[in-house]
Order: C-alpha cells, then structure tokens, then sequence
C-alpha cells in the first residue's frame, strides 16, 4: 500500500454542492445560484470542508459556462471565506468539450480533469459519448498550466488510471498527484462502489499521490469511511447523494460535511484547514496566488 503524502492525522474534505445532474426537484435544498452556492459553501467551510466543487447554473438552474457566473460564484464565496475553489471542467452534457474549460477563465486553485472518455448508459443522455480523448486532457492541462491551476484527476476505472501513469510518465502533472477515485456512477459507466474495486484501485496509484474519495449515492457514507481508514481524502456532497438516510433528503450540504468530520474524528483524524490544504496539495497560499493571477490578467 502507498501512503497518502499528507499527515496520518489529517483528512482533506471536499464538498460536491451541485454537480450536474442532481435537480431541486429531487431535492429542494440543492443549491443552483451563485449566492445559494456561496451560502452553501461558507456554511461547509464552517463545519470543515477545505475544497469546495463547484458547478455553475444559469436562471433556469440549467448547466452553463457563463464565464460572468463562475466569477460571480468565486467572489461571493471568497468574500465569506478562504475555502479552496475547485471548478468542474465536466461541466454536463450539454456543454461543449471547448466550454468545459470556460471556467478556467474565472481563476479556481484546483479544477478537476477526468482521465477518460465515458458513454452514458441510462437517462436522458443515453448513448451519447462523453469525450476525453489523450490529446483533449493533455489541452486541458496545458490551459490549466498557463493559469496555476492544479488538477483533480478523476478516475472511474481501472482503465483511467493509466492515463494518470502516462501523464506522470510524461511529466504533464506535478506530485502531488491528487486523483479522485469516482465509483458508483453507473449512468456514466464507473465501476461499482464496492471496498474490494477501492482497494484494488488505491494499492495501484502512483507514488506520490494523494486520493480523494466519491462515491455515488447509498455507498457515500461506506466508501468516505474506508477512505478516511486508508488515509486518503473524503468528497461528500448533493452533487453525489441527495440522501442523508434512506428515504431521508439531506437538509443541507453542510449536513452531509458534518457527518464527514464526525466520521473524520471517530476515527483519530482531524479535517484539513484550507490553508493546511493548500500546503499539502502545493497549492499557493491566496495572497501569492492572488499576485499572480493578477500579473496574468494584466
């Protein structure tokens, strides 16, 4: 087993708020506008959320990458708090591959990239391919290079993390290698949220890595808590389970985040601060990122 380069005692939370998929019509707590978003996110801050993933919705509560919302989004959680900002560029599927990476635009410390191309298999989506192909994601993070954006590499399978070893290989990413492992995601062809396909995959990630943990629906809670023991990261959120309880709607994200820090310290951990975050993943602490990104839209 290759360890995690972070503290045995400190456990990295993300907070998946969006996504999307998930509607208010499935639950009425999801937030889709920017001051919903950034309410959400201060709130998860405050229970002890480091990252916060964010989608973007227009008025309609529709997928966009309306470069205006993203940067509306960003400053409205950034005036409440120095949680990590993490951009989706999978965006949703109706969004194009060249507006997946509008939000880049809008200067996140972290985007997340996933390592593969995809065919959804259920839902309104059914049949239709979602591209990632080598020369895509390698685009992807030379655009994310020019703007000091570090990847969330995201994997879904056995066959995505060996595009993670070819970009080590090639030199394309820098240690920390921070790779999502997603499972449970049936309707976009992930393997299933089982310990054993986990394991499997955390005792093959490259050295120097750092892991994060999503998992799809009832086996959220399961897969953070194996997680957490494994020494890796936790991702929980309305993004991935609208659920807290069976049969129960999850009130808030915040509710979700708080049941992760419990798990978190149960287990002799403690949540990661975002600055602490930040110096693990080798991220700039804002101030330095804020100079240079000011130097860059100069």
């Amino acid at each position: 087993m290759k360890k995690t380069i972070i503290p045995e005692n400190k456990t990295i939370i993300t907070v998946a708020q969006t996504g999307a998929l998930t509607k208010k019509s499935q639950n009425p707590n999801l937030p889709e506008q920017p001051e919903e978003i950034a309410d959400s996110a201060y709130a998860c801050f405050n229970e002890g959320a480091a990252i916060c993933h964010v989608h973007a919705r227009d008025k309609k509560g529709e997928n966009t990458a309306d470069i205006d919302i993203f940067r509306d989004i960003h400053a409205r959680i950034r005036a409440k708090c120095n949680i990590i900002i993490q951009d989706s560029t999978g965006g949703g599927p109706n969004l194009s591959q060249q507006e997946r990476i509008h939000c880049l635009q809008a200067d996140p410390e972290m985007a997340s990239l996933n390592m593969g191309s995809l065919m959804r298999v259920t839902g309104p989506y059914k049949g239709i391919a979602w591209s990632n192909l080598p020369e895509e994601i390698d685009y992807y993070l030379g655009e994310m290079a020019k703007r000091n954006i570090k990847p969330e590499m995201e994997i879904y399978n056995h066959a995505m993390l060996s595009e993670v070893y070819r970009l080590v290989e090639q030199g394309l990413v820098k240690m920390p290698y921070y790779i999502n492992i997603v499972l449970g995601m049936k309707y976009q062809g992930a393997e299933p949220a089982t310990a054993e396909t986990y394991f499997s995959l955390v005792q093959k990630l490259p050295p120097g890595s750092i892991f994060n943990s999503t998992a799809v629906g009832s086996a959220q809670t399961n897969i953070v808590t194996l997680g957490i023991i494994l020494g890796g990261c936790v991702r929980v959120g309305l993004e991935d389970n609208i659920f807290y309880g069976k049969g129960e709607l999850a009130k808030s994200n915040a509710q979700l985040v708080a049941r992760a820090v419990r798990l978190v310290r149960e287990l002799g951990k403690e949540p990661a601060t975002p600055d602490e975050a930040r110096q693990y993943l080798g991220l700039d602490q804002l101030k330095n990122r804020k100079d240079e990104t000011e130097g860059l839209n100069k």
